[in-house]
C-alpha cells in the first residue's frame, strides 16, 4: 500500500468501529556523502516511512503506529490505539474539525541534481579548505540532504499532504597557528543544491575559525555583548518552551501571566513564520491539520501569543495557531517551525566583545527559571572593530533580564538547523556578565 491507501483503509475500518481517527503518516529519504583524505569516506542513502494514528472514542483518546503498510498492520495498529485510549482516565479528548487541505510541494527540483555533482561538492569542499596551510585535520567534508513527505487524514474531514526538504553542506576541521589550536565548523543550508558553494563554505569556515587563533583571556567583567546569529540562536533555543502552551498549562514557564506585557527591549521582535521565502521548516499545516500561519511571539517587547495545538488551545481559551507537532510514532505536542527574530536598524560595533560560538547550551540552560552560564569564544571589540580573539570565559545571566537589555539589533538574517530551525541577525545586548580569567 502506499501512505494515501494506508490512509483510506484506516479511516474506512475507523467508521467501521464508531471510533473517531487522525492518521499521519511520513516518508523521508537521506542522501550523506561525506569526504576525508580526498576520498568518499561515506556515502549513506536511507528511505523510511510510517503511519500514526490518533483514534478518540468516549472521549478518551489513545495513539498507535506501525512501519508496515499492510491489511493485517494497519488492523493492528487501530485496535492498539483503541486499545490504549480505552486505558485512559482523562475524557475529554477529540479531534478537531477537518478541512481538505489540498497538495503541497515545497521542494520542487530544489535537490535534482545528479548524484555525480553531490559527490564533486563534498570533494571540493575538502580541498578548498586544506587549502590553507593552518588547516592541521579536517575532521569530515559533508554533503547531505532531506526530504520529507508528510499525509494527513482524519475522519472529521482533514485531508492533505506535503513534501519539503533541504541540502547542506557542512565542514569540521582543527586549524592551528603556532600553539594555538582551534576546532570548528561551517554549516550551510539550503531547499537548493544550486544555492551551495564549497569554495563560498570553506572561506566562511577559515575565516570564522582562524580568526579566532592566538587567543588571549578575557578579564571577568560586564560587557556590551555582541552575538553573532549563530550564537544568539543557540542562546535562544533551550527558551523557546517558555512560548509553547503545554508548558504553559503545565506550569512550566514564567510567561504564563505575561500575555499583553513589556518582557523585552521595544527593539526586538520574535516570530515564527511556516512560510519563509527561504524557510526551512516551511509547512502549509500542522500536525493535526490547523493550517499554519505567521505567529508573533514577541512583538517590539510585548508578549503577543503562544504556540497552541487545539487541545492547549481550548484549554486556555484560544485559537490554535498551527503549531501541533507529532510524529508517527508519537503523540501530540507544540512545536514552532521557523523562528524568526526580526532584522532592526543594525548594529554598530564600538567597545564590548563579539560572541562568536557557545557551547553546552542545553547543560547551562534552565529553561523555566530562564537562567544560563555558557562557555563561549569571541572577539574583543576595541575602537569600533574585532581587536583581536579572546577565550576561557562564560556568559551568565537571566534570559528575561538579557531580553530586556538588547539595544540594537543587525539588518541580515542567517540561517540555522543545529539548535533550531530559525534565523537571526547579530543582536547586541548591553552589561551581559561575563567570567573569564
Amino acid at each position: 500500500m502506499t501512505l494515501q491507501e494506508a490512509q483510506t483503509y484506516l479511516l474506512r475500518r475507523a467508521r467501521e468501529r464508531g471510533v473517531e481517527l487522525e492518521a499521519l503518516a511520513t516518508g523521508s529519504r537521506e542522501l550523506t556523502l561525506r569526504a576525508r583524505g580526498g576520498d568518499l569516506e561515506e556515502i549513506t542513502e536511507a528511505e523510511s516511512a510510517g503511519i500514526g494514528v490518533r483514534v478518540v472514542t468516549g472521549g478518551k483518546t489513545g495513539y498507535a503506529y506501525t512501519e508496515e503498510l499492510t491489511p493485517e498492520a494497519l488492523d493492528w495498529v487501530l485496535a492498539e490505539a483503541v486499545e490504549n485510549a480505552e486505558l485512559q482516565a482523562d475524557a475529554d479528548g477529540f479531534l478537531p474539525q477537518g478541512a481538505a487541505l489540498g497538495r503541497h510541494d515545497l521542494l520542487g527540483e530544489g535537490l535534482s541534481a545528479p548524484v555525480d555533482e553531490k559527490k564533486r561538492m563534498a570533494l571540493a569542499l575538502e580541498r578548498e579548505v586544506q587549502k590553507d596551510p593552518r588547516v592541521r585535520q579536517v575532521g569530515a567534508a559533508t554533503y547531505a540532504e532531506r526530504e520529507h513527505q508528510t499525509e494527513l487524514a482524519s475522519t472529521r474531514g482533514a485531508a492533505g499532504g506535503f513534501r519539503s526538504g533541504y541540502a547542506y553542506q557542512m565542514v569540521n576541521a582543527v586549524m592551528g597557528e603556532g600553539a594555538s589550536v582551534k576546532q570548528g565548523f561551517e554549516l550551510k543550508v539550503s531547499r537548493e543544491v544550486a544555492a551551495l558553494d564549497p569554495a563560498s563554505t570553506a572561506q566562511d569556515f577559515l575565516y570564522k575559525t582562524g580568526r579566532l587563533l592566538g587567543a588571549r583571556p578575557l578579564a571577568s567583567g560586564r560587557y556590551t555583548a555582541y552575538l553573532e546569529p549563530k550564537a544568539f540562536l543557540a542562546l535562544l533555543a533551550p527558551f523557546v518552551s517558555m512560548w509553547s502552551a503545554k508548558q504553559v498549562i503545565e506550569g512550566k514557564s514564567r510567561l504564563a501571566d505575561k500575555l499583553g506585557q513589556q518582557v523585552a527591549s521595544a527593539v526586538f521582535t520574535l516570530y515564527d513564520d511556516p512560510d519563509h521565502p527561504e524557510g526551512l521548516a516551511n509547512a502549509p499545516f500542522d500536525a493535526e491539520g490547523t493550517p499554519t500561519r505567521r505567529v508573533y511571539l514577541l512583538r517590539e517587547g510585548v508578549v503577543e501569543s503562544f504556540l497552541h495545538n487545539s487541545q492547549t488551545a481550548r484549554k486556555l481559551g484560544h485559537e490554535p495557531t498551527g503549531h501541533a507537532s507529532r510524529s508517527y510514532k508519537g503523540v501530540l505536542g507544540v512545536a514552532p517551525h521557523n523562528l524568526i527574530v526580526a532584522p532592526g536598524a543594525g548594529v554598530r560595533l564600538e567597545e564590548g566583545v563579539l560572541v562568536t560560538d557557545l557551547m553546552g547550551v542545553h547543560a547551562g540552560a534552565n529553561p523555566i527559571s530562564g537562567d544560563f552560564s555558557l562557555q563561549a569564544l569571541g572577539l574583543k571589540v576595541e575602537g569600533g572593530e574585532a581587536a583581536y580573539p579572546v577565550e576561557n570565559f562564560t556568559i551568565s545571566g537571566n534570559v528575561f533580564e538579557l531580553l530586556e537589555r538588547i539595544v540594537a539589533v543587525g539588518q541580515d538574517l542567517e540561517w540555522s538547523v543545529i539548535f533550531l530551525v530559525g534565523a537571526s541577525p547579530m543582536v547586541e545586548v548591553a552589561d551581559l556578565a561575563f567570567a573569564g580569567a
